[in-house]
């Protein structure tokens, strides 16, 4: 059985460009060198529960998580069925339903849903719900978002039921994540900035009356094993895409990164995209988007760890000539295969 699985994951989604045939192949390798979960996002590419499906059939005890799905494109019913195939499919894994606000552009301008005015109150709701439709009894609900009326899911699991993770930046948002989730994912952040986003699910796990640890704690880390100076450019790019969206704005304010946040909103008031993307300084790529020797990738993954991640998601950055070999490189790196 698969009980105790190795404190470590990887995401699909800094290469899910590469297809799904690369993804596949990567879950295997993973496998073999003791990685415990895979990973996907969902924006525009493959399909979340269609691609963990097709990892859980090959890799029938690896975990397999959603980091993170725009909850505005699924009831919570159809996430929880979505959820409850793939333990269905895998039930010796566990799997997390990674779900997440996202952002206007993802929810709005590429897939037409509406992006609500007040977040937190959807949030809270869909988890709640969600909970509740995981738990395999009838479920009436009338909310401001979502209803449903004796909805009971008909999908036969085992000991194990799917996991909520929420996807959380922001104070209020890891506030909710301590008082009703089951695990909290971090993503672009330097390991500096996870005590404070710990204390605050700690803080509202407590107020909720939760024992301590409830909400595991799930990172994205962003390493590759490659030449620095010639992922630069590329880095600095992945992290201007980000910081022009309000809320990871915040988050890297918060992390120590204001001016760097200053300066490309001045650049983007004067339409200087130019200027905006060279706003992101080469110590906040070094902080977030890590890349470098196998040692100083298995380093960055040690100071995760010692900052209170409980599981570190690796995504690997396919930077070099040969992306493959970047990530292989990377990800036997960050499990402390130096060689």
């Amino acid at each position: 059985m698969h009980t105790n699985p190795p404190a470590i994951g990887v995401t699909f989604a800094s290469f899910q460009s590469l297809g799904l045939q690369l993804g596949l192949e990567v879950a295997e390798q993973a496998k073999l060198l003791g990685y415990g979960s895979f990973w996907t996002a969902e924006t525009v590419g493959q399909e979340a529960f269609a691609t963990l499906a097709a990892v859980g059939v090959q890799q029938p005890v690896l975990d397999l998580g959603t980091g993170v799905l725009a909850l505005q494109l699924r009831t919570p019913m159809l996430a929880a069925m979505g959820a409850a195939t793939l333990q269905d499919i895998s039930p010796d894994a566990q799997i997390l339903l990674g779900v997440g606000i996202s952002s206007p552009v993802v929810v709005g301008r590429w897939h037409g849903a509406d992006y609500s005015a007040h977040p937190l109150a959807q949030v809270r709701e869909y988890l709640e719900l969600t909970q509740a439709c995981l738990s395999g009894e009838a479920v009436t609900h009338e909310g401001e978002y979502y209803h449903c009326n004796k909805f009971r899911l008909a999908v036969r699991m085992g000991e194990r039921k799917p996991q909520l993770i929420l996807g959380a930046l922001n104070q209020r948002m890891l506030s909710l994540a301590g008082e009703l989730a089951d695990g909290v994912l971090l993503n672009y952040l330097p390991a500096s900035a996870v005590p404070w986003c710990i204390e605050q699910v700690r803080r509202a796990e407590a107020a909720a009356g939760r024992p301590e640890g409830s909400c595991k704690v799930y990172a994205y880390v962003h390493v590759a094993v490659c030449d620095r100076e010639e992922a630069l450019a590329k880095a600095r790019r992945d992290l201007y895409s980000y910081a022009v969206v309000p809320a990871y704005a915040r988050a890297f304010a918060r992390a120590g990164f204001q001016d760097e946040v200053e300066a490309l909103n001045v650049a983007m008031a004067s339409k200087d995209r130019d200027a905006a993307v060279a706003a992101i300084s080469d110590r906040m790529i070094d902080a977030i988007n890590i890349c470098g020797s196998s040692a100083r990738v298995a380093e960055a993954v040690q100071e995760y760890r010692d900052a209170g991640v409980e599981v570190p998601v690796i995504m690997p950055m396919p930077w070099g000539e040969d992306r493959s070999a970047v990530i292989y490189a990377t990800l036997r790196a960050a499990i402390g295969q130096l060689q």
